[in-house]
């Protein structure tokens, strides 16, 4: 994205060939390929590349030929869209994702050496907890910034930089760090239902080419550990009573209020990224029953395979009593991933969640365009 921070370029290189020469050598590159589609992105900024000098902290080469930062040129979902023009870089890379359901993605940076994870920004709502923005899958966002923390070579150790703040355990909130306006982080998230971290993966923006054989070291099995991610929670269709894909039909998690709805995908397939746990999964779409189901999820990662549990919908019919619909079901709905039907002690969570994805339905949440990042990875299906 930065022209002049240059250490993710050269490893996404590097990572595409260990992964190229790894299949059937390498047996985690192995499952890996076989199980996920994996987009690399070595650099959305080339003419920043172009102009950037060999200095460690200065921001030569960190703008496109256009002088605009690419990183603050994404609509934003706290402060608004104010950009005048978007960059042909982000609108590109926009259009090339548009076709592609993307669950996992990281973002490379340098001039620090931590992992960053959405909020970047805030508008002082709820979101704002103490210093940091809070996203409802904090939980999820955590692990993962932590799995990255915990398998590189030294970003655990949170104090990597001299001209750096220390991290904790080598993480943060981007907010909590500092906020930030119109980035691609919290655009992915809130538009493209995917979830991105930013990895900051050196001190020197510029390092010497004798710097970089330490530096794949220490970030391959980071690298690879958080591809593993993608595999987290649960996938699926979402499917009616006749065995047919929903598309765009919302599936969310009971208590987690995302900004946008989670949606399914033209082939009526989703995707949510959880960590193990028993969840109460709301599905819905115009025209058919609202659905809701526990799921018990277990691991994913080692198994290299999230979850898989379908939804089948109820569609509803015009009733015979003018201005009244009726939900039926053509056949009996298969007995393979029913689940559990909700607690008594839910329900008034659950209506407080139905009003307020009516309200957000009633807003018409803007989800034309997804986002996209330099490394994007979602789980295949089966």
């Amino acid at each position: 994205m930065h022209g002049n921070e240059v250490v993710g370029r050269v490893l996404l290189l590097q990572l595409i060939e260990h992964l190229t020469r790894g299949y059937l050598h390498d047996l985690f590159v192995t499952r890996l390929l076989n199980s996920t589609r994996i987009h690399i992105l070595p650099s959305m900024n080339p003419d920043g590349f172009e102009s950037a000098n060999r200095d460690c902290l200065y921001s030569q080469g960190r703008f496109n030929k256009n002088g605009v930062d690419l990183n603050r040129n994404f609509p934003d979902a706290f402060s608004g869209d104010n950009v005048p023009v978007r960059e042909k870089e982000v609108v590109a890379v926009m259009e090339w994702i548009k076709n592609e359901t993307f669950v996992l993605s990281a973002n490379l940076h340098g001039g620090a050496v931590v992992a960053s994870y959405a909020y970047d920004n805030s508008n002082g709502g709820q979101e704002l907890q103490g210093d940091s923005s809070i996203t409802p899958d904090n939980d999820v966002f955590v692990h993962l910034a932590s799995t990255y923390s915990l398998s590189h070579g030294n970003m655990h150790k949170g104090n990597s930089c001299p001209d750096s703040k220390d991290f904790t355990n080598g993480i943060t909130n981007g907010y909590r760090w500092y906020p930030l306006r119109g980035g691609m982080q919290d655009y992915n998230y809130v538009w493209g239902q995917c979830l991105e971290l930013t990895l900051e993966l050196s001190c020197c923006k510029f390092p010497p080419e004798s710097d970089l054989p330490g530096l794949w070291e220490a970030n391959k099995p980071a690298l690879l550990a958080y591809m593993g991610q993608v595999h987290l929670g649960l996938k699926g269709q979402v499917l009616d009573s006749n065995g047919i894909p929903v598309q765009n039909a919302s599936v969310e998690v009971l208590g987690r209020l995302n900004l946008c709805p989670f949606r399914t995908n033209r082939n009526g397939e989703y995707y949510r990224l959880l960590l193990p746990g028993n969840y109460t999964i709301m599905v819905t779409c115009p025209g058919h029953e609202t659905l809701t189901e526990t799921v018990s999820v277990p691991y994913g990662p080692d198994q290299f395979s999230a979850l898989t549990h379908n939804f089948w919908l109820r569609k509803c019919v015009s009733s015979t009593v003018p201005g009244t619909t009726t939900c039926v079901m053509s056949r009996p709905r298969p007995t393979e991933n029913r689940s559990a039907a909700l607690k008594p002690s839910s329900f008034t969570a659950l209506i407080a969640f139905t009003v307020h994805r009516l309200l957000v339905s009633l807003l018409e949440c803007p989800h034309s365009t997804l986002v996209s990042t330099l490394v994007y990875l979602y789980a295949l299906l089966f």
